[in-house]
């Protein structure tokens, strides 16, 4: 070790690592990253105060094995391993949450000494403050132009949304099918071949925007991206592992891709239900019959939630958590007696299945459009699976839904009354990202806030759920110089 920071090259050197029980911490980045710049220089310096310690350093884009085992969906990202375990992790560009998390788990240099953030005085100290001051000069721009210009961000999604879309196999890639710029993707473009499929292309290195855009619309933060019918199935580690096991020749059939080919007669049809169960055994009946019922809510899926292996099941995976469900799956690959036999019971040839009380609600196109529809919390709140929203859990909802969130008349580029522009104005000379609600929009929650927040009049603004006041107010606080003060601490 010795003070260095060293680049992974692959998971299996990395596990060999972890073994050792010896405290790891690991920086995923990416060199078009300026954030992942800066914070390698506090990393770098962390390594000398921490030399007992293990500083791995992992391209996210040229691992995808080892970021998809980590669940790393954005640069830069750390994690924090001891005794061979994960213990912590960190996201985003802050040195000094760094510092305190890698003293934390590393400890002190000398035994029985306690262990001191990297901040108080060590090598990485002045690093720290300069990484600080740099990070704050940029400000996060991507937050700046995803909340307080709406417009632009929706059109980058509706472009991604329609490219995902423009094919029913498409695959986001380096380079082309003729000429792969990456080994992963070569292996994609070989893997579609050998299933005999056509497929549409994108090459990501010719227009950074779809390029930076799709990793968080996909929240997938490598390359290549396989799609089927407009859902992430994977990077290049699951469709090689999808293909050896046959799951994508079966995904491609189950969603009516390539009908050239010779057809597998299904029993179900595309409506689904549970239909009659020849060839079933009574034994192999009931044991479905007691794992559909296992839990009120019952997902079977491929993988596990914190590790789907498609992306239909991580789908669904996310919806249920944003409707706040608590929810029991099934790994389907890990059992093939229910993975066939659960597709004659249910009449539905595909996975994910999501059951609610015993009944099928279907695969993850039916959960998304129930969800878009209100259907799904609706259906959940029928069967007592959650509590129908009160007005007060909508409002605190709302409330917290940004850091700074301003209730106002109109919109930030449009508003509808003075006092609303002259709060939306100090804002944004502040260089504070901020939500906001339209409060004309909706009488009841124009109503409840008043009750709610004790405060008769709009704009009202808060910060991490707590009321800071009206027009007057801000004016002030930007008057006397606290505003962003206020707004960050």
């Amino acid at each position: 070790m010795g003070g260095s920071v060293k680049d992974v090259q692959s998971k299996a050197e990395l596990d060999n690592l972890r073994q050792s029980g010896a405290p790891v911490i690991l920086h995923f980045w990416a060199s078009w990253c300026d954030a992942s710049k800066h914070m390698d220089q506090v990393f770098a310096h962390l390594s000398i105060d921490f030399p007992l310690a293990h500083f791995l350093r992992v391209e996210a884009e040229e691992q995808p094995e080892i970021s998809e085992a980590y669940s790393v969906s954005a640069v830069p990202y750390f994690v924090f391993l001891k005794d061979g375990k994960t213990v912590d992790k960190l996201e985003g560009a802050d040195p000094s949450s760094l510092a305190n998390k890698v003293a934390k788990v590393a400890g002190s240099i000398n035994p029985g000494e306690p262990a001191a953030p990297a901040s108080l005085g060590m090598a990485a100290g002045p690093t720290i403050l300069e990484a600080v001051k740099e990070l704050a000069k940029e400000d996060t721009a991507s937050q700046l132009i995803s909340q307080v210009q709406p417009g632009q961000s929706e059109g980058l999604k509706k472009r991604l949304q329609q490219l995902v879309n423009s094919h029913p196999i498409m695959l986001f890639m380096k380079g082309s099918p003729e000429e792969p710029k990456c080994g992963f993707s070569r292996k994609v473009v070989d893997i579609l071949k050998a299933e005999k499929v056509k497929f549409g292309t994108f090459d990501i290195l010719s227009d950074s925007e779809v390029r930076e855009g799709l990793k968080i619309f996909s929240n997938w933060p490598t390359f290549p991206q396989l799609y089927c019918k407009g859902e992430l199935l994977g990077g290049c580690d699951i469709a090689i592992a999808m293909h050896d096991s046959g799951e994508l020749k079966e995904v491609f059939r189950d969603h009516g891709i390539d009908a050239d080919k010779e057809k597998i007669t299904e029993t179900g049809s595309s409506e689904g239900g549970i239909s009659e169960t020849n060839g079933l055994s009574e034994a192999l009946i009931s044991r479905l019959k007691g794992l559909i019922n296992s839990s009120p809510v019952m997902l079977f899926m491929k993988g596990k939630p914190d590790e789907p292996r498609c992306g239909f099941s991580g789908k669904v995976v996310e919806i249920l958590r944003q409707e706040k469900v608590d929810f029991a799956s099934f790994d389907i690959l890990s059992d093939d007696e229910v993975r066939q036999g659960l597709k004659v019971y249910s009449n539905w040839s595909s996975y994910p299945q999501l059951y609610i009380r015993g009944e099928l609600i279907g695969g993850s196109d039916i959960v998304l459009e129930m969800q878009k529809s209100g259907e799904l919390k609706r259906i959940l709140t029928e069967k007592e699976i959650i509590q129908k929203e009160t007005l007060e859990d909508r409002l605190r909802h709302l409330i917290t839904s940004s850091p700074v969130m301003l209730f106002m008349k109109g919109t930030p580029d449009v508003p509808r009354c003075g006092f609303s522009s002259k709060v939306v104005n100090a804002l944004r000379e502040e260089g504070v990202s901020f939500g906001s609600f339209d409060i004309l929009t909706d009488d009841e929650v124009r109503q409840g806030l008043k009750d709610f927040s004790s405060w008769p009049t709009f704009p009202q603004l808060y910060y991490k759920g707590e009321l800071i006041g009206g027009c007057d107010i801000v004016m002030e606080l930007r008057n006397t110089g606290e505003l962003k003060y206020t707004l960050s601490e």
